[in-house]
C-alpha cells in the first residue's frame, strides 16, 4: 500500500501524521461525524421551529429554550468535527481512540430546553 499522500488532502494537520488506515475505519469515522451533522441540524431545526411555529408557551420560556436548542447545534457540529479530527489522527497513529467529550453537556442542554418549554406551557 502506498502511503504516500496528495498534498491536496485537508486538513494537513490531520492527514500528514501516521500511515493510512483501513478505509472502512475512516469511512466509519466519516459516518459518525455525518450523524453529528444531523444532529446538529436537528437541533437548529427544533430551535427555530418554537419560535416560528410560536408554540402556546410563555415567550420568554420558548425563546429561551429556541435559544439553548441552536447553542446545542452549534457545540454538536463543534464537537463532530474535532472528534472526526481526533478520531482520524488516533487511527493513522495506532493509538486508542478519544472519548465522547460533550455528550453529556448536549444531553443536559436538551433536558434544560424541555424544562423551559413545559415551564412555559404552564406558565
Amino acid at each position: 500500500m502506498n502511503d504516500k499522500l496528495p498534498d491536496s488532502r485537508r486538513p494537513q494537520w490531520v492527514y500528514r501524521v501516521g500511515s493510512e488506515p483501513d478505509p472502512r475505519f475512516s469511512l466509519a469515522n466519516e459516518r459518525t461525524f455525518l450523524a453529528w451533522v444531523r444532529t446538529s441540524l436537528a437541533l437548529f431545526a427544533g430551535g427555530i421551529a418554537l419560535e416560528a411555529l410560536k408554540i402556546p408557551a410563555h415567550s420568554g420560556f420558548r425563546l429561551s429554550a429556541g435559544l439553548v436548542l441552536i447553542a446545542l447545534g452549534v457545540l454538536a457540529i463543534v464537537q463532530g468535527w474535532v472528534s472526526w479530527a481526533r478520531t482520524e489522527r488516533s487511527l493513522r497513529r495506532g493509538v486508542a481512540l478519544p472519548g465522547l467529550t460533550v455528550g453529556t453537556t448536549i444531553v443536559g442542554g436538551i433536558a434544560v430546553a424541555a424544562v423551559l418549554v413545559l415551564i412555559g406551557l404552564l406558565w
